[in-house]
C-alpha cells in the first residue's frame, strides 16, 4: 500500500508539474501578444498628433502662399494662370492648390485605412508607421497640384465649398454630442449634492457669460438703429437662448440648465464670430481692423489657425458620435478610434481651411494676416448658428415626440363597463 501510495503521489506531482509547465507556456505565448498590442496601441495614439502637425504645416503653407507667394514664384507662373494684374486670382489659386494637396494625402490615407479594425492588421501598422514613405507621399501630393491647369483648380474650389459645409456639419454634431456627454456626466448622480451644486454653478457661469456676450455685442456692433442687420442677428440669438432654456426646463423634457447653458454660450460665440467676419469698413463695427499688421492681428490670426487645427483634430477622433451602435465592447486588439473616419475628417478639413483663407469666395482673396472675413463668411457662420440651435432643440424634443403612447387598460375597461348597452 505504501508503494502504491508513493506511485500515485509521484504521478500527481508529475501531472501537477506538467500542468504548471503548460500554464507557463501559455502565459509565455500570450504575454508577447499583449505587449505587442500595447505597443501598437501607443503608436496608434501617438500617430494622431503627427497627423495634426502635418495638417498645421499645410495650413501655414497655404497662408504663406496666399500672402507672400508672389515674392517666391516667378511672375511668369501666375501671369499665365491669372493674367497681368490677377494677384487675387493667384492668391486664391495658391490656397486651393495647397488645399488640394492636403486633401489628396488624407484621402489616400482614408482609402488605405477605412477597413481597419484590429491593431495587428497591416493597415493599422501603415497608419501608425512608415513615416518616411508618408512624408514622400505628402511632398508629392503637395507638388502635383501646382502643375494642374487653373480650370481644374476652380472646379476643386466649387467642390471644396460642399466639403467644407459637410465638415461644419460633422463638427456641429460632435460639439452637440460633447455637450450631451458633459451634461450626462454631471447629472449622473442625482442624489449627490456636490454633483448638483457643481452643475448648478457651471450652468450659472455659462448663462452669465451668455448674457454678458449679448450685451457686449449690442454695445460694440449695434449701437445705431441703422445697424439693423446686426440688431437682427443679436436679437434672434437672444431669442434662441430663451427658447432653448425654456425647452430644457419643460416638464416633459427635463434636461436641466447645464446643457442649454453650454449650448447658449456656443451659439453666442458663433454669432459674435459671424459679426466679426463682416468687412472692416462697416460703420456698425466700432472695433475696426487697422490697415497695418500689429501684434493683435497676428496673434488673432495664429489663434484662428490653431482653432481650425484643434476643431479638425477633435472631430476626427470623435467617431463614436456618428455610430448607430455604441454599446460594443472594446477588445485589447481593437483600434481605439476609427482610422478611416479620422482621415476623412482631415480631408474635409483641408477644404474647410481653404474656404477660410479665401473667405468662401473664389473670385477674391483676403488681405494679409486675415482669415474668414467677408459677407459670405458672415452668412455661413450665421446659418451654422441657426442650424446648431435647430439640431439641439430637435435633440431635446425628439425623445418626447418619438415616445410611444401608453394606453391605460384600466381606464379603457372602466369606459367599456360604463358605456350603455344597446
Amino acid at each position: 500500500m505504501n508503494v502504491a501510495a508513493a506511485a500515485v503521489g509521484a504521478t500527481v506531482i508529475n501531472i501537477g508539474s506538467s500542468n504548471s509547465q503548460f500554464v507557463q507556456q501559455v502565459k509565455a505565448s500570450v504575454e508577447p501578444n499583449n505587449v505587442d498590442c500595447s505597443e501598437e496601441r501607443k503608436k496608434s495614439l501617438r500617430a494622431r498628433y503627427f497627423y495634426g502637425i502635418i495638417f498645421l504645416i499645410t495650413n501655414l503653407i497655404a497662408w504663406f502662399i496666399r500672402d507672400y507667394g508672389q515674392s517666391v514664384f516667378p511672375p511668369i507662373y501666375y501671369e499665365k494662370a491669372c493674367g497681368i494684374g490677377g494677384s487675387d486670382c493667384f492668391h486664391t489659386l495658391g490656397v486651393l492648390r495647397v488645399s488640394l494637396g492636403c486633401f489628396i494625402f488624407f484621402f489616400f490615407m482614408f482609402l488605405t485605412t477605412f477597413s481597419t479594425t484590429k491593431l495587428y492588421q497591416a493597415c493599422s501598422k501603415w497608419h501608425s508607421g512608415w513615416w518616411a514613405l508618408k512624408f514622400v507621399l505628402l511632398a508629392v501630393s503637395m507638388v502635383v497640384p501646382f502643375f494642374l491647369p487653373p480650370e481644374f483648380i476652380q472646379i476643386y474650389g466649387e467642390v471644396a465649398r460642399i466639403g467644407a459645409g459637410i465638415f461644419l456639419l460633422l463638427q456641429l454634431i460632435s460639439v452637440i454630442e460633447f455637450i450631451r456627454w458633459w451634461n450626462k456626466h454631471w447629472a449622473r448622480d442625482e442624489q449627490s449634492k456636490q454633483s448638483c451644486s457643481v452643475a448648478l454653478f457651471t450652468s450659472t457661469v455659462f448663462y452669465v457669460a451668455s448674457i454678458c456676450g449679448i450685451g457686449s455685442m449690442y454695445y460694440f456692433y449695434a449701437r445705431k438703429l441703422s445697424c439693423s442687420l446686426n440688431i437682427f442677428f443679436i436679437t434672434w440669438t437672444a431669442i434662441l437662448l430663451l427658447v432653448m432654456m425654456a425647452m430644457s426646463l419643460h416638464s416633459k423634457v427635463n434636461r436641466g440648465l447645464l446643457s442649454s447653458g453650454i449650448m447658449a454660450a456656443y451659439v453666442i460665440f458663433l454669432c459674435w464670430s459671424a459679426i466679426r467676419s463682416e468687412p472692416a469698413d462697416e460703420k456698425c463695427n466700432i472695433q475696426k481692423k487697422k490697415t497695418g499688421h500689429d501684434w493683435t492681428n497676428i496673434l488673432g490670426f495664429l489663434i484662428a489657425i490653431g482653432a481650425v487645427v484643434m476643431a479638425t483634430f477633435s472631430t476626427g477622433i470623435d467617431s463614436k458620435s456618428f455610430q448607430f451602435r455604441k454599446d460594443e465592447a472594446k477588445l485589447d486588439d481593437d483600434i481605439r478610434y476609427n482610422y478611416g473616419f479620422f482621415h476623412m475628417v482631415f480631408s474635409l478639413g483641408a477644404m474647410y481651411f481653404a474656404m477660410l483663407f479665401i473667405s468662401w469666395n473664389l473670385g477674391n482673396s483676403a488681405r494679409k494676416w486675415s482669415i474668414d472675413v467677408g459677407w459670405t463668411s458672415t452668412w455661413v457662420k450665421i446659418i451654422n448658428e441657426w442650424f446648431a440651435a435647430s439640431i439641439y432643440m430637435w435633440k431635446l424634443i425628439a425623445p418626447v415626440v418619438k415616445q410611444p403612447k401608453v394606453i391605460n387598460h384600466e381606464d379603457s375597461t372602466r369606459q367599456n363597463n360604463h358605456s350603455p348597452s344597446p
